[in-house]
């Protein structure tokens, strides 16, 4: 028994190392970028020894990919908690899009943005990556149809929503030196209601005699 009294809150210990260099990492991806984050000033940062850094994540590739990870999959649970608050009809597609072109602008996708630039020269970096952000593409995507409430068996509406969010990253990428919000609020007032035009229902078949000769 003392054996399994003592397990427990090692195991939550061990968590809790974990998520703070993970929070650690992003911190130190978006302040200092992908070569000012070596995983010594990441240790340091998050208060936890060298020694229990590589126990958990025995290579900086394997770290920043686990913080980006998480970080996703947390945010994804955030999104989907402040969806839970948004009104229905209309305005609701609005304001999706708003919550989608906030994710796209976050520290998250600073740090993201830090990885892919990274793993262009960086081999093993590139292998730990492609697959991961392959997996986050497909959970963004899918969250996105949740979100609007739309039928992606529809025509068109997989086409619309993948092209929303392609428009969202290439936004946030413009914003990432300077200032961009007031051309992207423009571009996405244009684009929600070209968007709401896509994703409309379809009319149905017209009724029988209605048809033109």
């Amino acid at each position: 028994m003392p054996a399994a009294s003592t397990r427990v809150p090692q195991q939550e210990r061990s968590r809790a190392t974990q998520a703070r260099l993970l929070e650690a990492t992003v911190e130190c991806l978006v302040e200092h970028g992908w070569s000012g984050t070596t995983t010594t000033v990441v240790a340091a940062r998050a208060g936890v020894s060298r020694g229990a850094q590589l126990h958990h994540y025995p290579t900086k590739a394997a770290l920043v990919t686990a913080a980006v990870t998480h970080l996703t999959e947390r945010r994804a649970e955030e999104l989907r908690t402040e969806a839970e608050a948004l009104p229905a009809g209309p305005q609701r597609l609005d304001r999706v899009v708003d919550l989608l072109a906030a994710a796209f602008t976050g520290p998250l996708f600073v740090a993201a943005l830090e990885l892919w630039v990274a793993a262009r020269t960086d081999p093993e970096l590139r292998g730990a990556l492609v697959p991961l952000e392959a997996r986050v593409g497909r959970e963004m995507h899918r969250l996105t149809v949740a979100l609007l409430g739309v039928d992606e068996r529809r025509p068109g509406v997989r086409e619309a929503v993948q092209a929303t969010l392609d428009l969202l990253r290439g936004l946030g990428v413009a914003n990432l030196l300077s200032d961009d919000s007031a051309r992207r609020t423009a571009l996405l007032h244009t684009w929600k209601r070209q968007l709401a035009a896509l994703l409309a229902p379809d009319d149905g078949p017209p009724a029988p005699g209605s048809e033109r000769h």
